[in-house]
């Protein structure tokens, strides 16, 4: 999140962030968002509310802004397959792991540390109902050094992302994102 408010400050993002909606009271994010002076909620599930009900009065919230983009970056629930299709192809998510690796994970780095795996990184990609299946925009790879933990690797593995995901941003939000045949194509210009 802030790495868009940082980018939408210097005027290079090309978008703007108009609310932060967050599904736990107390996230990080909603500091970030007072900081940068953009509306904030928290939309979380009542008990005994369904997910679904619950996502799509999130969802309502969004349109009510004028939303065209949805960023899901370190929202940690499965989205209900009702909001997933209201917003196809108008919501991306950052995920720690160069998908399809390590995919459907909370925990991608700490695997990738388990497996050894030699690179690590991460992988913007478009929200479909497969979690963590839908179209990569963008990839970005960081090496997996001797010696390294868990700390070190996700922070190398963060770096990539608060630059990969302004990047997609901006360029979805100059019309250069297309999806065809489950791929996305980047447009001139």
């Amino acid at each position: 999140l802030e790495s868009l408010l940082r980018w939408q400050t210097t005027g290079t993002l090309g978008a703007e962030v108009v609310l932060v909606l967050c599904n736990r009271a107390g996230a990080g994010a909603l500091e970030v968002a007072a900081r940068y002076g953009v509306e904030a909620a928290v939309c979380a599930q009542a008990k005994g509310q369904d997910r679904e009900t619950a996502q799509m009065e999130m969802s309502s919230l969004l349109e009510d802004r004028g939303v065209q983009l949805v960023v899901t970056a370190g929202y940690d629930r499965v989205l209900a397959p009702a909001f997933v299709r209201q917003w196809q192809g108008k919501a991306i998510n950052v995920h720690p792991s160069l998908l399809p690796a390590f995919g459907k994970s909370l925990h991608a780095p700490a695997e990738a540390l388990h497996h050894g795996v030699k690179i690590a990184g991460c992988t913007v990609h478009f929200i479909t109902e497969d979690v963590d299946g839908g179209p990569i925009i963008a990839q970005a790879a960081v090496p997996v050094l001797p010696g390294d933990d868990l700390t070190a690797l996700s922070a190398r593995i963060l770096e990539q992302e608060h630059r990969l995901l302004p990047e997609a941003v901006r360029a979805y939000a100059r019309g250069r994102l297309q999806i065809a045949d489950g791929r996305v194509l980047y447009a001139g210009g």
